[in-house]
């Protein structure tokens, strides 16, 4: 006894629902992909900024070298010499801020190698006046000469087109 039906009485029900798991299963491909993609990019993204973070922190490490061997006498009156700036304006924007400023000094590329290129850095040294070098020590009258020491601002960016920017910014006292 034959139970399968005659050709001719096949109504086609099978191909309709593998034609449709087959649709899910490349719906379901296309997210899976398009997830990895979207991984895939913030992971370079992320790679990117590290780089980048380096370079600007090896940036502000030359800005110390240099603010540690720069005397208050060879602070420029105005504006910047090398890197090194004077006394900012405070009624004027951040030179960091302004697109045209162009004090800025590059900083050594030293982290690079042949397999991991760094993305170029720069850096400004800015003179923030005198400071005491230990809590109140400015507040006894005569100041003592070693009480005050000069304070420097250095600012070190890495903003490469293409690339993640970076900006970081500290406060440095000579001691």
């Amino acid at each position: 006894m034959n139970t399968f039906a005659p050709f001719g009485r096949q109504q086609g029900a099978s191909l309709l629902v593998v034609l449709i798991l087959l649709l899910l299963m490349t719906v379901m491909g296309l997210a899976v992909l398009r997830g990895t993609t979207m991984e895939e990019r913030m992971t370079a993204n992320l790679y990117d900024r590290s780089l980048g973070f380096q370079a600007v922190e090896s940036a502000l490490r030359q800005g110390e070298a240099l603010a540690r061997a720069t005397a208050v006498s060879s602070v420029p009156a105005n504006g910047c010499s090398d890197g090194v700036c004077s006394l900012p304006d405070p009624t004027a924007a951040d030179r960091w801020l302004d697109t045209g400023f162009n004090g800025w000094r590059a900083a050594s590329n030293d982290l690079a190698d042949d397999n991991t290129p760094m993305p170029d850095a720069r850096y400004i040294v800015e003179y923030m006046g005198m400071t005491p070098a230990w809590p109140s020590c400015d507040r006894k009258l005569p100041v003592d000469a070693l009480c005050l020491v000069p304070r420097f601002r250095i600012t070190a960016i890495s903003d490469d087109d293409g690339r993640s920017a970076v900006l970081l910014q500290t406060t440095y006292n000579i001691q």
